[in-house]
């Protein structure tokens, strides 16, 4: 049986308008059969060996483009004899071809592991083995080395996974290799069209996974279906005044919650274009939203920090942006109004989770203080209420102060694979919980004041504080080891890390980068700051008092 949806909470949420039947397949094809030649992706790639801020190139993929490219994709794994219901890893960067692998999944009936562009070794080993996943899709190359080299690693240890797809070339024109030979295109794979209908995963069928920073170990995995991004797209419009005329840049990678509505989702229901980087620049986006006039920007605070503090600010018209959605963290109340003035457009904020979905949210009609200092009210559908953050009971009224959870349309279908996991993620009563402490006042605005969860967000991504420590403590000059976020104006939170050295030890932030990298670990956990320290502070049960720590990297960064 697929994993689904429960068949009468999906029943429920259709005949209220907030879910549907139809998937990413019945938009492409819409678009292509209604503006063939219309423009689905436009994608900027920096060619290999240019610098930052270089010009790079752009490739622009029709919505004929797509559907014929994620047909093809569709056939390669036909032809690589994967059942419905399989997992196929997809590891490819920003573009056209992500998505038509997206796409192309959907329409094969497999499900797809997303893994981000920039995971480590270590990662994709963890993703790839927890899914199960039997085919990989990839790049001709992979961050500069032979992808099938890459995929000959994977498969020393895991030995199902038996198919590798290579796209070769940008866009819509790729080829696609399977197991180095070319790919079989739709026409000689035996009845095809007949294959698409009777496999193609339903709407609220398990169709991607994709991968969360919890707060112990290496990631786990979400199950998305279609319908949750439908709905996240619903409110969107009616929150942002969407319309089918809208020009989209979306920076934020696709696997990814924040990518996928902004990138895969809401631009195929409204039939419009997207810009998305095969890797961020920031002076490239200016460049990028002035030429193609882009109505619609979807970026972290980092990235639009970075757009901030860019010379090329001021020298390019940014006059066309009329939405700036962000989120995934605490947005900076200062950039995000200089944003704002410096561009005429107006910042939404989200809150909720890659588990959760969409808890809360700001709209156009929200004053500038609520909209940027706030994560707006909680949905009426969503089902929401606070905790308690000591012992878990359900506070009275949704408002004060607790640890939020929610259930509804926006809601995944929870971890893979991974029953103790889930325990921790539903309260008593099904709700999912978030890791955060927040405020909700009498107009019932949600603010978030602390964590419960022992992460670090960095860009907007979640990165495990426990996980970085397991790693560090790997150095063999490392005794002892904490890992809490330090302040910064771009990145919101840079990794920082505590260290007991082995006596007559040392070690540098280079030096334990260099471990990492050995190890295979993503860059994104590499502490960016390094302290040794003579002891770790503990609290009185023992615990080393991270509180004590995050001050201590507060007080060493501002003294800096």
């Amino acid at each position: 049986m697929p994993i689904a949806a429960d068949p009468e909470v999906a029943a429920a949420y259709v005949a209220a308008g907030w879910w549907g039947h139809e998937t990413p397949t019945d938009l492409i094809r819409r678009n292509a059969a209604e503006q063939p030649d219309g423009t689905a992706y436009i994608t900027w790639r920096r060619p290999e060996g240019e610098a930052r801020d270089a010009l790079g190139s752009v490739d622009r993929t029709t919505w004929a483009g797509y559907d014929r490219l994620s047909d093809r994709m569709a056939a390669a794994l036909l032809a690589a004899g994967l059942e419905r219901g399989d997992r196929a890893a997809v590891i490819l960067p920003d573009g056209a071809a992500v998505h038509a692998a997206f796409a192309g999944a959907d329409k094969a009936g497999v499900v797809v592991m997303g893994i981000g562009h920039r995971a480590g070794p270590a990662e994709i080993a963890h993703l790839v083995g927890k899914s199960g996943a039997r085919a990989v899709v990839t790049g001709a190359e992979h961050r500069g080395r032979p992808a099938d080299e890459m995929v000959a690693d994977l498969r020393r240890n895991l030995p199902v996974l038996a198919r590798h797809i290579a796209v070769d070339g940008p866009g819509q024109g790729a080829a696609l290799l399977l197991d180095g030979e070319p790919a079989p295109a739709p026409e000689s794979v035996m009845r095809f069209g007949e294959a698409v209908e009777s496999r193609r995963l339903g709407a609220s069928e398990l169709c991607l996974l994709n991968s969360t920073s919890g707060t112990t170990g290496l990631p786990k995995c979400v199950m998305q279906t279609h319908n949750r991004w439908f709905y996240f797209h619903r409110k969107a419009v009616e929150y942002g005044g969407l319309g089918p005329d809208e020009v989209f840049c979306v920076p934020v990678p696709a696997p990814f919650g924040f990518g996928l509505w902004t990138a895969h989702y809401t631009p195929s229901i409204l039939g419009a274009p997207t810009v998305v980087m095969a890797d961020f620049d920031a002076a490239a986006l200016i460049r990028l939203i002035e030429a193609e006039r882009v109505t619609v920007l979807c970026a972290v605070t980092t990235q639009f920090i970075m757009m901030l503090n860019s010379p090329a600010f001021d020298g390019h018209d940014l006059s066309s942006l009329r939405l700036m959605f962000t989120g995934g963290e605490a947005i900076p109340y200062q950039r995000a109004a200089e944003f704002e003035d410096r561009t005429g457009c107006t910042v939404l904020n989200f809150y909720g989770s890659n588990e959760t979905g969409m808890l809360s949210g700001t709209r156009l009609s929200d004053p500038r203080s609520a909209r940027l200092r706030s994560g707006g009210r909680c949905e009426p559908e969503m089902d929401c209420a606070l905790y308690h953050p000591d012992d878990g009971r359900r506070l009275p009224q949704l408002r004060g102060r607790g640890r939020p959870a929610c259930r509804g349309p926006a809601t995944s279908l929870g971890y893979y694979d991974d029953p103790e996991a889930n325990a921790e993620l539903t309260t008593g009563d099904d709700r999912m919980l978030m890791g955060d402490i927040v405020e909700i006042d009498d107009d019932g605005y949600l603010r978030v004041v602390g964590r419960t969860s022992d992460f670090i967000i960095r860009g907007g991504k979640n990165v495990s504080a426990p996980a970085v420590e397991d790693e560090v403590m790997t150095h063999p000059a490392v005794a002892m080891a904490a890992a809490v976020a330090a302040p910064d104006p771009v990145f919101g939170e840079r990794v920082a890390a505590y260290v007991v050295l082995v006596p007559g030890a040392s070690l540098d932030v280079e030096g334990l980068g260099e471990h990492l990298a050995e190890r295979g670990v993503s860059q994104e956990w590499w502490p960016e700051l390094l302290f040794a320290v003579d002891a770790l502070p503990r609290s009185s049960g023992g615990k080393v008092a991270k509180g004590r720590l995050r001050q201590d990297a507060v007080d060493r960064v501002g003294a800096g």
